[in-house]
C-alpha cells in the first residue's frame, strides 16, 4: 500500500494533446480523484515541479500539437530517418509520449506513468521500454472505465 488515507483523492495529471481523456476520466472514473491536465510536455513538467501528482496518465500521440511545442529534437530524428524530415516529424508525434516521459523522469518525477497505447500487439517494445523504468505501465485507448480505475490504483499502490 502507498500510505494514503482512503479519503484523499489520487491526484493524476493528464497529458494529453486534445481532451479525450480528460472528460471520459472526469465522467466516467471521477470517485476517488483528482485531474489536472496539461496539453504539452513542457506544460506537464512545469506542473509536476509546482505540485507532484499520485499518477501520470499520458497519451502517446500528440498530432494536434504545435510542431514548436513537441518535445525532441527533430534534427536528430530526421538523420534517423535518412533526413526525411516529413517521417521524422510524424515519428515525434506519433511517440511524442515517450518524449514527454523522458522528460518527466529528467525533471525528477518518479511516480506511476500510465501510457495510453495498445501494447498489445508491442509486447517486446512494452517490455523493453518497462524495463528501464519499472514504474511505467500502459493502458489501452479502447479500456473501459472499470479497467483504467484498477489500473490507476495498481500503479499508485505499486501492484502489476
Amino acid at each position: 500500500m502507498n500510505g494514503r488515507p482512503n479519503d484523499v483523492p489520487i491526484d493524476v495529471l493528464v497529458v494529453e494533446d486534445g481532451n479525450e481523456y480528460l472528460t471520459n476520466l472526469t465522467t466516467f472514473v471521477a470517485d476517488g480523484f483528482t485531474y489536472r491536465q496539461a496539453q504539452s510536455g513542457e506544460a506537464a513538467c512545469q506542473m509536476i515541479a509546482q505540485r507532484r501528482p499520485d499518477l501520470v496518465y499520458l497519451d502517446m500521440r500528440f498530432d494536434r500539437t504545435p510542431e514548436e511545442a513537441l518535445l525532441g529534437n527533430l534534427v536528430e530524428l530526421s538523420a534517423r530517418f535518412n533526413g526525411d524530415v516529413a517521417r521524422a516529424r510524424r515519428f515525434q508525434q506519433d511517440n511524442q509520449g515517450l518524449f514527454v516521459l523522458r522528460a518527466l523522469r529528467e525533471t525528477g518525477y518518479v511516480g506511476p506513468v500510465i501510457l495510453s497505447y495498445d501494447f498489445g500487439p508491442e509486447e517486446r517494445r512494452f517490455r523493453a521500454l518497462s524495463a528501464k523504468d519499472p514504474a511505467l505501465r500502459y493502458c489501452p485507448d479502447y479500456a473501459d472505465a472499470a479497467t483504467i480505475r484498477a489500473a490507476i490504483i495498481a500503479a499508485v499502490q505499486g501492484r502489476s
